[in-house]
């Protein structure tokens, strides 16, 4: 997994692929210097009538459903549709669907257009997703909902949706329906500073050109990870995000080596 990490950095910076991000305007600053922390380019367009054109240049395209718009709405089913026949890949974000019945309606909506490569959320997220009965208030992950439901429900969607599920939480957790990677790197002072769990979705987005979709989401959650861990700081939250993308652009094969803390599941 470490020379595949590597690589995946060196492909990265050597083809500098074009990576469409609709996403929110709460992040939207975050993913795109990940993107080019990794030696990809950002393209952080949304209007209906040009995201067409925008999208059949692109590498990849990274949809979020942070902070929903009307128009950001419609671009997403355009995209979405075009990237499809394209063969563009695709990371979707489900943000907020366990709170919002709007952004549940988006999402079967894309869903219904096609299976995006990589299906990613936090663990109440993919919870709603696999249960629609399921609810939970803010964007913030549900503490009670443990590691075992969550594979049970990503593994499940991944088969469902002949895609793979990336899960966010204490354990991130990716599966393809096959296989499954429990990836316990990562620190708690990512959730002080906004937008983190968006720019972890335009890092797997970024590795998506260059990768099956299984080896992008678990690389990236590996990377983004140590690269938390190594940001640490009792400064507060400005410093750790500033060395979090000091990290995403210097990250040594040597402190991935040191660090990486995954199990995998078949």
């Amino acid at each position: 997994m470490i020379e595949t990490i590597l690589g995946l950095r060196a492909k990265t910076k050597t083809k500098k692929p074009l990576i469409h991000c609709i996403t929110n305007p709460i992040s939207i600053n975050g993913c795109a210097n990940v993107i080019l922390s990794v030696g990809a380019k950002p393209m952080m367009a949304e209007h209906p009538e040009e995201v067409r054109e925008i999208t059949e240049t692109a590498d990849a395209l990274m949809l979020n459903l942070g902070n929903i718009t009307d128009a950001r709405m419609a671009s997403m089913e355009i995209s979405l549709a075009y990237a499809t026949k394209k063969r563009i890949p695709v990371l979707l974000d489900a943000v907020g669907v366990a709170c919002s019945a709007l952004r549940r309606r988006l999402l079967q909506k894309l869903l219904a257009i096609s299976s995006p490569s990589v299906i990613k959320g936090n663990y109440s997220e993919i919870a709603a997703i696999y249960d629609g009965a399921y609810s939970s208030p803010g964007v913030d992950a549900d503490s009670a909902l443990d590691i075992c439901t969550i594979t049970q429900a990503a593994e499940a969607l991944a088969r469902t949706y002949q895609t793979v599920i990336l899960a966010t939480g204490e354990v991130d957790i990716v599966s393809d329906g096959v296989k499954t990677v429990h990836l316990k790197n990562g620190t708690k002072q990512l959730a002080t500073v906004t937008g983190t769990g968006c720019m972890l979705g335009s890092l797997c987005a970024s590795f998506l050109p260059s990768a099956v979709p299984l080896d992008a989401a678990v690389s990236a959650c590996c990377y983004f990870g140590i690269c938390g861990e190594l940001a640490e700081t009792e400064k507060g939250g400005g410093t750790f995000y500033m060395n979090l993308l000091d990290n995403l652009s210097n990250l040594t094969k040597e402190e991935i080596s040191k660090r990486m803390n995954m199990e995998e599941f078949t």
